[in-house]
């Protein structure tokens, strides 16, 4: 119950417990610890996301495989890298076609063998006034670039750093704002369409997630060749930005992706120049969100072990998973990457300790019942009892229908007196015994010992609905050949006295259940039924009976014996009405000497 020691104790190892996954989850989380498995998540969220439909502002002018065939059964060259003449061509057919940005992905920067060539790209490039992009990999600082030799300003064209930043695990989710002071080709591509700058501040740390419309081959394509021969409807491109650029695996620019495992540079440029122009739809979560996510999953389930059981917790950690699961999905189709791996550890490292101390302090608190019960409960009954207990070992006080039993010794104070205190010890300990196993071997619930006295149950804390007639038998045995036993022990000692007994049966409602404080815990049974029974036990004394049944237990037995006989209805102290009482015919009418 809440405020015990014990509940005190189990409060605060789940609190260290949650204090430790909370811990463990933000320190993975601020230091990248499970990056790539964070990166992996990633992944399947656009998976799961799907394919969407291809932007229509951007498209694909594509030196593919079926570029490369046609221009080699056209006899043209189709060696990489390709006539810079050729792109010249490209250029002015995109130009008259009506593209709003020719953004082109091939490397400028060093000199070729066919110089008219070159001339012939350059002038091409300046006849775009303005509307040519040329990436390059080779940035100095400073943004300088050796396209051209360095003159590309002379044309009006702006310079683009194209490099394609990897993450650790070698696939490529983001695009940058700049390389040393060169703005990246999203960038470029995306000012040059739109008429206005970008500032670096709509960069998170310097760097954006590209919001891919789908697999490799989503964006929309227009072989190379096509249009170096011209032979393309101008409304492909009219209005658009076109990225110029090589698919062709052959010539060795394709990368592993979020959602392809192989997507050529161009289609990674083309997304994220999409992703540029849509308002960036896809970022990453702030700090205190993610944080907030890993402190809620890493204590959400300690702290509500504090009211579910141990097995509940596991479900709850589920649910929790599930839950947390199809929210971060969510998230993700609304354009917010929360960390998903983070979260999810310290929910797992929650769950394993909750259940590690809700199994340790169950097993401590089975074992204490068990010990517990084990002083008054047959041996073969101890384990069904703990079992029986569930979640509750405490074992609350229940209402049960029972029979109690009490049990005196006759005349022991005067008899002890004569005894040193070893041989008193002994001589009770020998009666005990006996009455013990009476009480034991019916099925008997041992309460207490009260001196010579004894106090039993029977129906509790299992039930049993034959406790009267276990009760009976128990008693019976008792004042029978138990009390013989006991008393040839006593002759066999040297002893010249011969005890009788006095016990008393009453059945009925009782509140059964521990009583005690955390240092010490005591089940007993308590109620009308139990006060009477002991009355009863105390009104055999000088009755000439050693066994007194009230008549309730004498209606719930299932056999009555045919020695049980009326003793008559007697005045029992506390009870309004006389009680009709019964007693077994032979060994209960021995005479008491008391």
């Amino acid at each position: 119950m809440p405020g015990t020691r014990r509940q005190r104790r189990k409060t605060i190892f789940l609190l260290i417990v949650a204090a430790l996954a909370v811990g463990i989850g933000v320190l993975g989380y601020t230091t990248h610890l499970l990056r790539r498995s964070e990166l992996q998540t990633i992944d399947a969220r656009f998976s799961i996301r799907g394919k969407q439909a291809p932007p229509a502002n951007v498209v694909l002018v594509a030196i593919d495989p079926a570029t490369l065939a046609e221009l080699r059964n056209r006899h043209m060259s189709s060696e990489p890298p390709l006539p810079r003449g050729y792109d010249a061509t490209v250029i002015d057919h995109l130009r008259l076609a009506g593209a709003s940005v020719i953004a082109v992905d091939l490397e400028f920067t060093h000199p070729v063998a066919n110089e008219q060539g070159t001339e012939d790209l350059f002038e091409a490039v300046g006849r775009a006034r303005g509307k040519a992009v040329l990436g390059t990999v080779e940035v100095a600082k400073g943004g300088r670039t050796e396209i051209f030799g360095g003159h590309l300003q002379e044309t009006g064209a702006r310079a683009a750093e194209a490099r394609l930043p990897e993450d650790s695990d070698g696939s490529i989710r983001r695009f940058e704002y700049s390389y040393n002071d060169l703005h990246s080709f999203a960038v470029v591509a995306a000012e040059a369409a739109t008429g206005r700058p970008i500032p670096a501040s709509r960069f998170e740390h310097g760097a954006l997630p590209i919001d891919y419309v789908g697999p490799s081959e989503t964006i929309r394509s227009i072989p190379y060749y096509k249009v170096l021969l011209g032979q393309f409807s101008p409304s492909a491109v009219r209005g658009k930005i076109v990225i110029v650029g090589a698919t062709a695996p052959i010539l060795q620019d394709i990368h592993p992706t979020a959602t392809s495992g192989g997507m050529p540079g161009p289609e990674i440029l083309a997304n994220a120049i999409s992703t540029l122009l849509r308002g960036v739809p896809l970022r990453n979560a702030p700090g205190w969100l993610n944080i907030v996510a890993i402190l809620l999953l890493g204590m959400m389930v300690p702290l509500g072990s504090l009211r579910l059981r141990q097995w509940r917790s596991l479900l709850e950690a589920l649910a929790l998973a599930i839950v947390f699961t199809i929210a971060v999905q969510v998230a993700f189709e609304n354009g917010l990457i929360v960390t998903f791996v983070y979260p999810l550890l310290a929910l797992a490292l929650a769950t394993m300790g909750t259940l590690a101390v809700l199994y340790v302090v169950e097993t401590i608190e089975r074992a204490r019942v068990h010990d517990l019960f084990a002083r008054f409960v047959p041996a073969d009954v101890v384990d069904q009892v703990v079992a029986s207990a569930g979640g509750d070992l405490r074992l609350g006080a229940v209402e049960r229908d029972c029979t109690v039993l009490f049990s005196d010794l006759r005349g022991f104070t005067s008899f002890s007196e004569k005894l040193p205190a070893t041989q008193v010890i002994e001589v009770v300990n020998c009666y005990l015994n006996e009455m013990t196993e009476a009480i034991l071997g019916a099925g008997g619930t041992l309460i207490s010992y009260m001196g010579d006295g004894i106090m039993a149950v029977f129906g509790a804390p299992l039930e049993q609905p034959d406790h009267a007639d276990r009760a009976l038998a128990a008693a019976t045995e008792m004042i029978g050949p138990r009390l013989d036993a006991f008393n040839a022990w006593i002759a066999q000692h040297g002893h010249d006295h011969k005890f009788v007994m006095g016990v008393g049966i009453n059945s009925g409602p009782v509140m059964a259940g521990n009583i005690g404080s955390e240092q010490r815990v005591e089940y007993t049974a308590l109620g009308d039924t139990t006060n009477t029974a002991s009355r009863l036990e105390g009104m055999t004394k000088g009755s000439g009976h050693m066994l007194f049944v009230a008549d309730t237990t004498r209606e719930r037995m299932k056999s009555p014996p045919d020695d049980l006989v009326l003793v008559g209805e007697l005045e029992v102290r506390g009870r309004v009405a006389p009680v009709p009482v019964w007693t077994i015919a032979g060994p209960g009418e021995r005479d008491d000497p008391s």
